[in-house]
């Protein structure tokens, strides 16, 4: 296997020095570079545009594309950067359709909760995870570093929000009812809420395997379930922007597109002219 070029190394040792970049985003970088060097079979600041893209046209997931595209851009910036070019080169991502979240409605996820047996405390620790899931909106990696403290009546501080932003958010009686009877009813003590049955703290792994027997989805879904019922029930988009935690507006407003197709289902399915074809 060919070393690879100067240039290359040199960006990978930014990106681990200098940048200090996490070990899975290096190793990614890494994975695409090399991978493009060793196809090409010369240095990838050699190749020009559509060396690049007859490369990766075997990629037909267009994300997978474009996460290979950006590296291929930070490798380019870096060589300009550091002058190793004397022009930027840039290269253009593929247009992404946008999909709409998938989410579950009150009903289903009612009928999945009633499938939750409560005679021991990992089933009421289920139930009331689902629960709070879906009350609250947050991401999993927010529920797992959940404390005891965190739950001041029937509001919740989410303190390890995604780029470290703390907010706080009202959540519904039911689920602190659910926490409080799963807290009690525990063997072992731990600042933690969620955990595992043997006492350590609730994995990502083991929460999604419980969203799933129960409700059939990822627990990601439960959070664009709460945002779908909110929007659905004429919440102010600024609202559910700061409920869920979103730097930008623009993050939000994809629930607007359900809540237009609702409308959209609800004509449909009512209007007696939505049927009949007059032409």
């Amino acid at each position: 296997m060919q070393p690879p070029s100067n240039e290359l190394e040199a960006f990978l040792e930014y990106i681990t020095v200098t940048k200090a970049l996490a070990k899975k985003s290096i190793e990614a970088y890494k994975n695409d570079l090399f991978w493009l060097e060793k196809e090409a079979g010369k240095p990838l600041i050699e190749l020009q545009s559509e060396n690049i893209f007859a490369l990766l046209s075997r990629y037909d997931n267009k994300r997978t594309l474009n996460r290979k595209l950006s590296s291929v851009n930070a490798f380019f910036d870096f060589c300009y950067k550091s002058r190793f070019v004397s022009e930027k080169q840039r290269l253009h991502s593929a247009k992404i359709p946008k999909n709409l979240p998938k989410f579950l409605s009150y009903e289903q996820f009612k009928q999945g909760l009633s499938l939750v047996k409560r005679d021991d405390w990992l089933g009421m620790r289920d139930y009331a995870l689902l629960l709070f899931l879906y009350a609250s909106g947050a991401r999993i990696s927010e529920a797992l570093e959940l404390k005891r403290e965190d739950i001041d009546g029937e509001w919740l501080r989410i303190r390890h929000a995604k780029g470290q932003k703390e907010r706080v958010v009202p959540l519904a009686r039911s689920a602190v009812e659910a926490i409080d009877g799963y807290l009690d009813a525990r063997p072992k003590q731990s600042e933690y809420v969620w955990l595992n049955y043997k006492g350590g703290k609730l994995s990502r792994i083991s929460a999604f395997g419980i969203t799933k027997k129960y409700l059939g989805v990822s627990p990601h879904v439960l959070r664009h379930s709460y945002a779908t019922a909110l929007v659905s029930g004429g919440a102010d988009l600024r609202v559910v922007q700061e409920l869920l935690g979103h730097a930008s507006l623009l993050t939000t407003q994809i629930y607007t597109h359900i809540q237009k197709q609702e409308l959209k289902d609800t004509l449909e399915a009512c209007h007696p002219m939505a049927k009949e074809r007059w032409y």
